[in-house]
């Protein structure tokens, strides 16, 4: 009743599962991961305990293939179960029990394992993945939500759509840099769950992105004084602009973007925010 995939992106050394499926809060039962040791989605007759286990052995350097191995050969209803895996050398493994509700299967290849079940047909699992290589070269988390859109788009769960979710781990990741989960994002119960997932996404890359130092814009001129009068029309006063800094800081950190923020610089996703909110100021 699920479709998910599970990838390793070497560039950025981040695993990530993006999941699909007509089932309440799938981000609650199928997607886990660890930085440093790989990711593993658990669904079908899902066993929560195939996450903590398989990432305790990816974390003890045991491959994709061995540990669905090891999972599934003492349990003794694993015909019903179906389980994707990546490990931090970027190897994927899937397992489909035979006992899984038709359409059920799935793909494995460099750097990522595809599975579904109760799904339309082949053709969802096959968007997936041919999705998947087409994008080489993407954001990680974009791609990731591409081929769970191409296997949607390819007919998906065939009983029709209710949640979806986006999960990526990276170490020091994290906002404040504390813990290793870079996304983590639910849509739990929605008519168009993955169209919501892009937007939470978009939403995420707005408030937690971080500006390239060439797409930087220097803070003085006319430049300096159009933020002023957008910050003062805001009801942040820079005190004609001997607290500029101060006062845009104050703006920034009231609207949660302060992972933006760059000293005597400005990010052209701010300047398009404040003149968004401020359009007579500009």
């Amino acid at each position: 009743m699920t479709f998910s995939i599970v990838a390793f992106d070497p560039d950025s050394g981040s695993s990530g599962i993006a999941v699909a499926s007509k089932f309440l809060a799938v981000g609650a039962v199928v997607p886990w991961g660890r930085a440093g040791a790989g990711a593993v989605a658990t669904q079908a007759m899902a066993n929560p305990s195939y996450g903590p286990d398989g990432l305790d052995l990816l974390a003890d350097g045991v491959s994709a293939d061995e540990v669905v191995a090891q999972l599934t050969q003492s349990d003794n209803e694993r015909e019903h179960r179906q389980v994707g895996v990546v490990d931090a050398q970027g190897r994927g493994a899937t397992f489909t029990g035979t006992s899984c509700l038709d359409w059920a299967g799935g793909q494995a290849g460099d750097g990522f394992a595809i599975q579904g079940n109760i799904l339309a047909g082949p053709q969802v699992v096959a968007a997936m993945a041919d999705t998947w290589k087409e994008r080489a070269g993407e954001a990680f988390e974009r791609r990731l939500v591409a081929a769970l859109t191409a296997g949607d788009q390819a007919g998906g769960d065939r009983r029709g759509r209710q949640s979806a979710a986006l999960r990526v781990w990276r170490s020091g990741a994290a906002y404040g840099g504390a813990l290793d989960i870079a996304i983590d994002l639910r849509v739990d119960d929605h008519p168009t769950p993955i169209d919501e997932l892009r937007r939470l996404l978009d939403l995420h890359d707005l408030y937690f992105g971080k500006p390239t130092p060439e797409s930087l814009l220097p803070l003085e001129g006319k430049l300096a004084a159009e933020v002023a009068r957008a910050l003062e029309t805001l009801g942040y006063p820079t005190a004609d602009g001997a607290r500029l800094l101060e006062a845009l800081e104050t703006w920034a950190s009231t609207e949660n973007f302060e992972e933006r923020l760059v000293p005597g610089k400005l990010d052209p996703v701010l300047l398009d925010q404040l003149r968004h909110q401020a359009p007579k100021a500009s």
